[in-house]
């Protein structure tokens, strides 16, 4: 799909990080797209944002928990009645949350909300919508793993189960839709998104939507490594959007987001043995471990 003017886009996660520059940068390039997140003001702030210089588009938000299938179902008849619509050209599904990290030391809660919003929100959208997608000339759906799709740790003292599973899960299906959708849905295309550390705001959008309840203390230590974790990253929100949509545009299946998950995968690539032995590993990726990355 090199065009997305006048094109269709649903968009999970829009209110912030790499789901809103998605919008802005979707509406730029005369794209109409629905939006979902479960923070009306932060939507509302994106469709400013994706409007701000007058594209002529249209903007819709919707308040969507992806991880409730009957919420999901109702997203897509409001886009269906508000874009007035059959089909729907794009589906990014793109919303997720951290926490959960351990089997062991994790309240089921949180682990089930973290795997329930980055695996079967993925599940329960793509069910939803594929249909639009199938119903338009030419459709491309695009799902959001993770670096931790592929190497399921943040380092050797820090278990990241939840998180990492879901993203695993979202590759593995990714890939088998490949050969599903060529036999079934050939004009619709699906690629795998795996960024690495973007500068988002998934630790706060975590504490805020996450089954973790936290004392004012430690939330306020939480904001600042929120704030520590956006401003730190290497690849900015808007730069990983762009790597997606150029993405999307060469019509490639696996998209890696950030020079800092070429190297991570080259390095469980040449190693997949060593890619839990701690300070082993740190020496063949070059000396750094990759914070977990943002898809909120």
């Amino acid at each position: 799909m090199q065009d997305f003017q006048d094109k269709i886009a649903v968009v999970t996660g829009g209110g912030s990080g790499m789901g809103r520059e998605l919008v802005v940068q979707l509406a730029a390039a005369g794209c109409h797209v629905a939006m979902c997140d479960l923070s009306d003001d932060a939507m509302a702030r994106t469709k400013e944002l994706a409007l701000a210089d007058g594209a002529d588009v249209r903007i819709t938000t919707h308040h969507c928990d992806v991880s409730d299938e009957d919420a999901v179902l109702r997203f897509r008849d409001e886009v269906v009645a508000q874009h007035q619509t059959d089909h729907v050209h794009l589906m990014f599904n793109n919303a997720g949350i951290g926490g959960g990290g351990s089997m062991l030391a994790s309240s089921r809660e949180a682990w089930d909300r973290t795997f329930g919003v980055c695996w079967f929100g993925v599940y329960y959208c793509t069910r939803a919508f594929l249909p639009l997608l199938v119903a338009a000339e030419e459709g491309h759906l695009v799902n959001t793993s993770s670096v931790n799709g592929f190497w399921a740790s943040i380092g050797p003292d820090r278990p990241h189960t939840a998180y990492s599973a879901a993203k695993f899960a979202v590759k593995g299906f990714s890939e088998a839709l490949i050969t599903d959708l060529r036999v079934n849905a050939p004009h619709v295309k699906v690629s795998v998104v795996m960024p690495g550390h973007i500068g988002t705001s998934i630790v706060e959008n975590s504490m805020k939507h996450g089954a973790e309840q936290l004392a004012d203390t430690d939330a306020a230590m939480m904001q600042v490594a929120s704030d520590f974790f956006r401003d730190s990253a290497p690849t900015t929100a808007a730069q990983a959007a762009t790597i997606i949509l150029d993405g999307v545009r060469d019509e490639r299946w696996r998209i890696l987001v950030g020079d800092d998950a070429q190297r991570l995968d080259r390095a469980v690539r040449a190693e997949p043995e060593l890619a839990y032995e701690g300070s082993r590993f740190i020496e063949i990726l070059g000396g750094q471990l990759l914070p977990p990355e943002d898809t909120a």
